[in-house]
């Protein structure tokens, strides 16, 4: 049954609840059957939608926000979402939005209980920092980022605080956001994600893949890195010495190189290898695989080859020094989504 033909669900992005469903005509064994079908899904408790449309939907970005209005649909009282819901809605990215549980803020409340699905936590914040994106209330990107890193290991909260720095928050925002946190759990992993922020992770990927390289511990990782010989200019993601940290996604050759066969963006790549060889760096590729369940063996691997650049070349760039590009980089920041 095309859920189109109810006049709510279009209004609420496609997702009609179970109280409209019955004032259609419908019984609640209909809706189960629809459900069991496949003809619906059941979003959460209440509120379905299209299974064809859903099934359609990117399950990193679109379903995950479709799951958040359907709990703003369905909850008793307006809430303000936070953490992992807000970081979707922001676009700050989270370390998997598929399985990301909804998070609210009430600040009435001195605990954190689950109950219906939903993550309630009792925090303060501010009326200021409260935006509304798209119908949704929503806790800002600075204090979104602060949440985030007290909820997820250090490099997802590194990332969740580069990113808030690509939506234009600045350091000056993340420590005043952190301010009042003094005293609250876990403050320690705000400043130390704070520190180590960086504007210059240009995706979520970028972001991982930074951590991934800090754990190395070869020395610090510089974002960014371009080099060029009047003719040809490339940005290497990541580098430390001689080495350069290039991280993969599939969407990235899709968005970058859309125009061009597979044979033609193959070709592209290996000029570019070659490119940065000719100016005798080591290259590693970085995938999210190797940020999250690869971890261990991305690490092992990682060591080898910058180990082997260092036998080769050393680690000083000084002879680089005419070649190097000191202007920042000016591109359009890419969409979060670029890692999928």
């Amino acid at each position: 049954m095309d859920l189109t033909s109810y006049l709510p669900a279009v209004a609420q992005h496609g997702i009609i609840t179970h109280p409209q469903a019955l004032a259609a005509g419908l019984s609640a064994r209909d809706i189960a059957r629809l459900v069991v079908a496949g003809d619906w899904v059941r979003l959460r408790r209440s509120a379905y939608v299209d299974g064809d449309s859903y099934r359609a939907l990117d399950p990193f970005r679109e379903a995950p926000l479709l799951r958040i209005r359907a709990a703003s649909l369905t909850m008793p009282r307006p809430v303000v979402f936070s953490h992992d819901s807000a970081a979707i809605i922001l676009g700050l990215g989270v370390p998997d939005a598929r399985a990301s549980a909804i998070h609210v803020s009430r600040p009435e409340r001195r605990a954190t209980i689950t109950s219906a699905g939903v993550v309630k936590h009792g925090a303060l914040f501010r009326p200021d920092q409260v935006l509304e994106v798209s119908g949704l209330r929503v806790l800002d990107a600075a204090r979104t980022a602060l949440d985030m890193t007290r909820l997820h290991g250090l490099w997802p909260r590194m990332a969740a605080c580069d990113a808030a720095l690509r939506l234009g928050v600045t350091h000056a925002d993340l420590e005043g956001a952190a301010r009042p946190m003094v005293g609250w759990p876990f403050k320690h992993r705000v400043d130390r994600a704070v520190a180590l922020a960086d504007d210059g992770a240009e995706t979520y990927l970028e972001s991982l893949g930074r951590g991934l390289v800090h754990d190395l511990g070869v020395g610090h990782p510089q974002t960014q890195f371009g080099i060029s010989d009047g003719t040809r200019t490339i940005w290497g993601d990541i580098r430390v010495g001689r080495h350069l940290f290039e991280t993969d996604g599939k969407l990235k050759y899709f968005l970058e190189q859309q125009d061009m066969t597979p044979h033609h963006v193959l070709w592209e790549e290996k000029l570019r290898q070659d490119f940065i060889a000719g100016f005798k760096l080591g290259v590693s590729r970085i995938t999210m695989h190797d940020c999250l369940a690869g971890r261990p063996a991305a690490l092992r691997r990682l060591a080898r080859e910058y180990a082997g650049t260092v036998a080769r070349f050393g680690t000083d760039i000084s002879d680089l020094a005419p070649y190097v590009v000191t202007s920042p980089r000016v591109t359009p920041r890419n969409l979060h989504s670029r890692h999928h």
